[in-house]
């Protein structure tokens, strides 16, 4: 072999590099994809089953590897190496309310009463409104699948009102509009990485958390949390999101197959959370967990105040939330 055909071959293995088709030494591209879901959380099952389906549609071109909860770190670091280029998906949710002021939306609580409103939403705010949003600060959202409906787990008491939380000391994910929700409702709230989470209830430096079913159960919190209340305060989205100039130099029909395999994934994101719904509530009813309905509409009159400082603060709130209340099925 001649100087110069090590030469050309050694430039078309960098190109391929730098287009997404291969590493260094010419390998397929490992694409990273980071989240924190616990083992059997649906956050997991979800990235497992799109990387499942890409891989096989991939074939030798790149290859999505999965990195779930402490592997990679929490979700705001995450987005961080997203943006530096070391992870290539993250699926980032309450965490892009402080990211964006605009996915504050999905953190009012009762705003989204079901996954068909959810998909109303998408189709009509988050596609055309709130991606061109990310898209500004270097990022992309490629899909849109869920952590979904939260509920509260406690120590102290079953809580049916807003009243109930009075005093509790609850555990939320980073988000302004998260700790002023709870902070409305009574609650004692503080910000916390989830990986912290049960050391902080084990030991009654938190009372209570909340999160939806699959969370809570994969994290074990019912094993340690007496009382579980069916809030179902928030709808929580989760976005898989990319850095948008790094997407943009994978070769193009290596960013379609795995943009149709993301969407195409949200099927199986919606059965698997209902689902682990019906599953987990009976896995905590049989562990002995109390578990109640509570008085919802007590609630949802507290939750006016959060939705006048939202409209007040966040521009193009109230438009936001106007629009999005105008797409329940009502």
């Amino acid at each position: 072999m001649t100087r110069n055909t090590r030469s050309s071959l050694s430039l078309l293995v960098a190109l391929a590099a730098i287009a997404g088709c291969a590493d260094e030494s010419g390998r397929p591209l490992e694409l990273k994809f980071g989240h924190v879901g616990a083992p059997g959380s649906l956050y997991a099952a979800s990235a497992e089953e799109f990387a499942r389906l890409a891989n096989e549609r991939l074939g030798e071109r790149a290859t999505v590897v999965v990195f779930g909860a402490s592997q990679l770190g929490s979700d705001e670091v995450l987005l961080q190496k997203l943006r530096l280029g070391t992870v290539d998906f993250a699926l980032p949710s309450t965490i892009m309310s402080s990211t964006f002021a605009e996915f504050g939306l999905f953190e009012m609580p009762y705003l989204v009463e079901d996954r068909e409103h959810m998909g109303r939403i998408e189709e009509e705010i988050l596609w055309p409104t709130l991606r061109p949003i990310v898209t500004e600060q270097g990022y992309d959202i490629i899909a849109v699948w869920e952590n979904g409906f939260r509920h509260v787990t406690n120590s102290i008491r079953p809580i049916d009102t807003p009243e109930d939380l009075a005093g509790v000391k609850l555990r939320t994910p980073r988000g302004i509009w998260r700790v002023k929700m709870f902070q409305t409702f009574g609650a004692n709230p503080t910000p916390m990485p989830l990986s912290e989470v049960f050391v902080a209830l084990q030991t009654g430096v938190m009372d209570g958390q909340e999160n939806p079913l699959a969370q809570i159960v994969s994290s074990r919190f019912h094993e340690i949390q007496p009382y579980l209340s069916l809030t179902g305060h928030v709808y929580s989205p989760a976005y898989v999101t990319v850095n948008a100039d790094r997407w943009g130099r994978l070769p193009e029909d290596v960013r379609l197959i795995l943009e149709e395999t993301a969407r195409e994934t949200q099927r199986f994101v919606y059965d698997t959370a209902e689902r682990m719904e019906t599953e987990f509530l009976q896995e905590m009813v049989d562990a002995n967990v109390v578990v109640n309905e509570p008085d919802l509409e007590s609630f949802v009159a507290v939750s006016q105040a959060v939705y006048d400082e939202f409209g007040k603060s966040v521009t193009g709130g109230r438009a936001l939330l106007e629009h999005a209340f105008s797409l329940t099925s009502d």
